[in-house]
């Protein structure tokens, strides 16, 4: 039988907080209707949103704090005071074992921080990174690290692509994903040294439930070439940007060509349903929820501005992951590559 599943939500995280979060867990609890939810943030704000989803309220515990971490918060400030906000109650649920995962669409550096700080590290990890789907031809992918670690040697991207292919057997449901790492080719001689370390690494795994196809380039990401994109968090965060950027670029000028005259309006209306094809694909809010993994706990992080689609679209993951219980499946995968690493002398 399926657990039920109890996720404690920042009510005042994210740019339309808190109504966009009320919104999306009560979208969310419509298809899991036994998950209960410990919501953290001002009563005043979050009581009246709850009276029009009464279902809602009764699966749900308000726990009323003042404090909250703001958008512009640095990480260390947010350390300094940030334990009895609404985002720091939040992951302390995951701690106390009151909840199964944390979720929050406030600021990612301070989330982050105080995440590590609150939970500490899976034995085996060196350091936690943060993993998100991505649109591409063949439907998703998933990179990491996508900012939170700046620099990384060969070990680190080992644990990485470990966490990546357990993210993408809980949450996409793939028995054996497709890992490789992000490098200025796919030959083997090219890459920086760590890249090629971590590689010799993954080429010595088979016993782990992935298969190491090699390198990718930045543009085989879009055409889904394989299911885990492995990278430093610089690398990936700009990536990701770029991904994003040109999607918006993409959307703009179509809209431009088909307002530009009376053919070309003729023209979208002939093409609408495969142009919202096109944009419901490519909308972040369908592939809303990125996660820390590396934890002692699962913390999930919504994009700041989500809708109320998007923020259940981070519920609906989060569940998945505490369903499938993802921290047993990266602790288990862990244990087999400490030997592999030794051999393959990876530092």
């Amino acid at each position: 039988m399926a657990k039920n599943i109890t996720i404690a939500v920042d009510a005042m995280g994210g740019d339309h907080a808190p109504g966009m979060v009320i919104d999306g867990i009560a979208q969310a609890r419509t298809l899991f209707p036994d998950t209960q939810f410990h919501i953290y943030g001002d009563e005043a704000a979050v009581l009246p949103l709850l009276d029009k989803y009464p279902e809602l309220k009764a699966a749900s515990q308000v726990f009323h704090t003042d404090e909250r971490v703001k958008a512009d918060d640095k990480p260390s400030q947010a350390l300094r005071r940030g334990r009895q906000s609404s985002m720091g109650l939040t992951i302390q649920a995951v701690k106390d074992g009151t909840a199964d995962v944390a979720l929050s669409a406030g600021n990612t550096g301070a989330l982050m921080a105080l995440s590590k700080f609150i939970l500490r590290t899976m034995p085996g990890i060196d350091r936690p990174a943060l993993i998100s789907p991505l649109p591409t031809l063949r439907g998703e992918s998933v990179m990491l690290d996508l900012g939170a670690n700046i620099e990384c040697d060969a070990k680190n991207l080992v644990q990485f692509a470990i966490m990546g292919a357990a993210y993408v057997r809980t949450v996409l449901g793939l028995s054996r994903p497709t890992v490789a790492l992000l490098n200025v080719g796919v030959e083997e001689l090219k890459g920086k040294d760590t890249i090629k370390a971590a590689a010799d690494t993954l080429k010595a795994s088979a016993h782990l439930p992935m298969d190491f196809v090699g390198f990718v380039e930045g543009n085989d990401i879009a055409r889904g070439e394989v299911d885990v994109v492995v990278t430093d968090g610089f690398t990936g965060n700009i990536a990701l940007k770029t991904a994003e950027g040109t999607a918006r670029l993409v959307a703009e000028l179509l809209g431009r060509a088909f307002r530009s005259s009376f053919m070309t309006k003729l023209g979208y209306l002939m093409a609408r349903h495969g142009l919202r094809s096109f944009r419901d694909h490519m909308d972040p809010n369908n592939h809303n929820g990125g996660v820390f993994l590396g934890l002692n706990g699962l913390v999930m992080k919504s994009h700041g501005g989500a809708n109320a689609h998007g923020f259940a679209s981070a519920v609906t993951s989060a569940i998945d992951m505490a369903q499938n219980d993802l921290i047993r499946l990266i602790a288990e995968d862990l244990q087999g590559i400490a030997e592999v690493e030794e051999t393959a002398g990876v530092a």
